[in-house]
């Protein structure tokens, strides 16, 4: 039930294999079924690559209400929208080198970073 809740989309959807859900059904798949191991640390990497927005949005409020209730979450993210909406802290990591460590909105606030790191 708490899975359902953290997931809704996956309550319709419980005797459906996970093959033939969209990629971000199984993207919510595959983070439920690492929560059943009550992990004290989830790692997630590019969670919403490739996801329709709406889609993100779910995760990022699963993402959040996992952080409240003391879960600790490591995200590996590209997308600095959906990292401000979930993430306390950032890092970015340069050929092995660290080129920030601060909060998302000390990340947000200089333009150089977003320039050299996060611009297309």
């Amino acid at each position: 039930d708490r899975l359902f809740a953290l997931f809704p989309n996956l309550a319709g959807m419980r005797d459906r294999l996970g093959g033939r859900m969209s990629g971000g059904e199984q993207q919510m798949l595959t983070v439920a079924r690492t929560l059943m191991g009550n992990p004290r640390c989830l790692l997630l990497d590019e969670p919403s690559e490739g996801l329709a927005p709406i889609i993100v949005e779910q995760m990022a409020q699963s993402i959040r209400a996992l952080k409240a209730e003391g879960l600790c979450v490591l995200l590996s993210e590209q997308n600095l929208h959906f990292s401000r909406s979930v993430a306390d802290r950032a890092y970015i990591i340069e050929k092995g080198q660290m080129r920030f460590a601060g909060t998302m909105t000390q990340l947000a606030a200089d333009p150089l970073l977003r320039e050299q790191y996060l611009s297309v």
